[in-house]
């Protein structure tokens, strides 16, 4: 036997070895099958962990979800979890650096829920929703991360709560909702409290500001809320004299005009089209205006208007709504801004946006962006006292400068930055409000603690 399998020649020693490689080869077989199936396994796996991390890093933990400490376990949490990663992404402007700001992810009852009515998203204090909008799709500037946050927003909607008798936004609930929300992010989050709300931003874009009231009276002896005196607010109304209702780190916004809107009136009338029109207003003017407390509407500057030019083949003068009103404005050459109840006014944008020059008459009234708006260069100023001599101050200006005027109004830079795009875009309204935040980077608790602690 022994020499039998010494001896590879013999017959029985050839059929071994013939079975050894059939077996040899069946076990090779069944070797790269395995390595086969491993590597397609391996594969699914990783892409299924890959798919899976990338839309965990991508979504931030909301309020309701999430309890957050000073800890640094809380803080290794938001690195690992809520860290972002949008090279794909537009990249931030140059201007604004490295700057970062952190949008709270309020429940839904205080944003959200609200925009059912479609109102809420269009009417002229949306600004609260549009500033949202637009600042969820700012990419680079926004983190995750709210332990590098320069800045954090709190969206609130407080202007969509429409009254059923006679439409307008009531916003008697504003007050109780933005506590509400600051004792909600105060409680969750410790950010609030180490910098007592000083690097926090609210919104409100209503006629007296945060003194969240149409009437100045009743806004002045109410006040901005406590909670928000620390913190910084976007808002509609300023004026150039102290005022209450100002007395609060603030950025001066425009009122929301929808840019669709504008754009659909632009395609049947073009800027530089025929303007039939000398002067235009339509809006509320009182034959006999009422006294509310003391006070009258227009401090009675729009029944005058009314008196002494409805009769004036020059004006254009309508004092009942109707939809299409921006056709009117941009068959115009002049368009009267007086004030209401509060000293601004959607018309500015409008006019400004359809290539009417705007006549403002609200003696003392501060206005937008004012190193992006050269408004002395594409506006007109007549004082309150002045609307008597209205006529004859347009005529002039009509036959000296006029074209000069409609020249730097017409430069879209200009409407560009009074008008609040979904997508920011570079130098619109929501450019020009972080333009402004930037420059109020010192209130940073992070940077002043970097700064502090080198």
């Amino acid at each position: 036997m022994a020499s039998e399998l010494q001896n590879p020649s013999s017959k029985r020693n050839r059929g071994f070895y013939v079975k050894m490689r059939i077996l040899h080869k069946g076990r090779q077989h069944e070797r790269s099958l395995f390595f086969k199936y491993y590597k397609w396994v391996l594969w699914f796996s990783f892409t299924l962990y890959f798919l899976t991390s990338f839309f965990i890093s991508n979504k931030s933990i909301p309020l309701s979800k999430t309890r957050v400490s000073g800890s640094k376990a809380s803080r290794v949490l938001f690195e690992s979890v809520n860290k972002t990663n949008h090279k794909s992404k537009p990249q931030n402007p140059a201007s604004f650096k490295d700057l970062k700001i952190f949008i709270y992810e309020l429940p839904s009852q205080y944003n959200e829920d609200w925009l059912s009515n479609k109102r809420c998203s269009n009417h002229l204090f949306a600004a609260e929703v549009a500033i949202h909008r637009a600042l969820m799709n700012t990419y680079d500037l926004r983190t995750f991360d709210p332990y590098e946050a320069d800045f954090f927003f709190v969206p609130v909607y407080v202007s969509c709560n429409f009254s059923t008798v006679n439409g307008f936004p009531a916003i008697g609930h504003a007050r109780s909702l933005l506590s509400s929300a600051v004792q909600l992010i105060s409680s969750t989050y410790p950010f609030w409290n180490r910098s007592q709300g000083s690097d926090h931003i609210f919104v409100a874009s209503h006629d007296y500001g945060a003194c969240f009231h149409a009437m100045e009276d009743r806004a002045i002896a109410d006040g901005i809320p406590e909670f928000m005196k620390n913190s910084i607010v976007l808002q509609t109304f300023g004026v150039n004299y102290k005022h209450p209702c100002q007395d609060v780190e603030n950025v001066l916004i425009p009122p929301y005009i929808p840019p669709e809107s504008l754009r659909k009136t632009l395609e049947k009338a073009p800027l530089t089209g025929n303007r039939d029109i000398m002067v235009f207003f339509r809006g509320k003017m009182e034959v006999h205006p009422k006294n509310v407390s003391g006070k009258f509407y227009s401090k009675r500057v729009r029944t005058e208007i009314w008196r002494r030019y409805s009769g004036d083949r020059r004006f254009y003068l309508q004092r009942h709504r109707f939809a299409g009103y921006q056709s009117e404005i941009v068959r115009s050459v002049f368009c009267l801004c007086p004030l209401g109840w509060a000293p601004w006014s959607p018309r500015l944008v409008e006019s400004v946006a359809l290539g009417c020059v705007p006549v403002i008459i609200a003696d003392g009234i501060r206005l937008p962006f004012p190193s992006a708006v050269k408004w002395s260069d594409i506006s007109l100023t007549v004082a309150e006292k002045d609307v008597g001599r209205l006529g004859r101050i347009l005529e002039h200006v009509a036959a000296t400068n006029l074209s000069t005027i409609q020249k730097n109004l017409w430069d879209p830079a200009v409407s560009k930055a009074l008008l609040f795009n979904n997508q920011m875009q570079e130098g619109d309204a929501t450019w020009q409000v972080l333009d402004s935040i930037y420059n109020k980077l010192d209130r940073s608790y992070r940077r002043r603690s970097r700064v502090s602690s080198q």
